[in-house]
């Protein structure tokens, strides 16, 4: 059945996206930790594996059919792949840059929602004050993290461009769903096309890679892929994908800059970094976006009081 859409976000939605990013936020923290002990590609293998098993198990669990015949399949390999590629770049690149640096271009995705689901969903267009609002949230988050742009002699060019890329292929993602049969088919199904795909995808690419497969795990190691798993790959991704299939893409999707500040917060928390005004200014900036490009249109709002 499809599921009834709404033209915007509710409490619901706005606590769900609110409690994703904070915790995306730390993810980036949290791999970029673990690569010392974990190769990043055999790290995603372990995670995209380990979330697969439970998302089979918790659809058997609740009698959700995977694989019956319901026209998506083209388009859920797809969406898989475009997924598997943007944590290929986000595993890889955080090798050469800093999980800050990186988080911030991966957040760029928002502007690929914003350009191209217009193209195939008319009514998700953005009008001139809610492109004021992304604008805004964009350049808030781009300020919060101004330090990092210039600080150090190291080349991070790189994974620079890698996060770039993941950006691109998070949007991409984001936009197939949304124009696809994947927006009319249960958030279950939809996660599993990628973690699937991703899955199967990984461990092939760890070893073309020529990484060491070590099973002898620290105390961290085994927590941060319990959490990786359990939490990012499985419930945060679910509740998402949940999001996509009942709520604009494009208005859920400005939300993500809530994250890349939530990255600065851990990191200062773990690394000692000091929490600057500029970065409370950032927040409350990223805030004013967030209200702007959620604000309902005034022609409707005057229609609704009639």
């Amino acid at each position: 059945m499809t599921p009834p859409r709404k033209a915007h976000l509710d409490t619901l939605a706005v606590s769900l996206l609110l409690g994703c990013c904070l915790f995306w936020g730390l993810q980036q923290v949290l791999i970029k930790a673990t690569i010392a002990e974990i190769p990043p590609m055999f790290q995603a293998s372990l995670r995209l594996v380990g979330a697969t098993a439970l998302l089979w198990l918790w659809c058997a669990w609740r009698r959700i059919p995977l694989f019956s015949r319901d026209g998506s399949l083209a388009a859920g390999l797809l969406a898989g792949s475009l997924f598997a590629t943007e944590f290929a770049c986000i595993y890889l690149g955080l090798q050469y840059t800093s999980a800050s640096r990186l988080t911030v271009f991966l957040y760029t995705s928002p502007f690929w929602v914003a350009v191209l689901v217009p193209f195939w969903v008319t009514s998700e267009k953005l009008r001139g004050l809610q492109w004021v609002g992304l604008l805004c949230a964009f350049v808030a988050v781009v300020f919060a993290l101004r330090e990092g742009f210039s600080a150090g002699t190291v080349s991070t060019a790189h994974g620079d461009l890698l996060g770039l890329a993941a950006g691109m292929f998070w949007g991409l993602t984001t936009v197939v769903i949304r124009a696809s049969s994947l927006s009319r088919i249960r958030a279950e199904k939809l996660l599993f096309y990628q973690l699937a795909v991703s899955a199967a995808a990984f461990p092939v690419a760890s070893l073309a890679l020529g990484e060491a497969w070590v099973w002898h795990f620290s105390p961290f190691g085994l927590m941060s892929l319990a959490v990786q798993t359990v939490i990012g790959a499985f419930a945060s991704y679910l509740a998402w994908m949940w999001m996509l299939g009942r709520y604009p893409a494009t208005k859920i999707s400005v939300f993500v800059f809530f994250t890349p500040l939530f990255a600065l917060l851990f990191g200062a928390a773990w690394l000692g970094e000091s929490v600057t005004p500029g970065l409370l200014g950032a927040l409350a900036t990223v805030a004013v976006g967030i209200v702007l490009v959620n604000r309902k249109p005034a022609e409707k709002s005057q229609q609704a009081r009639l």
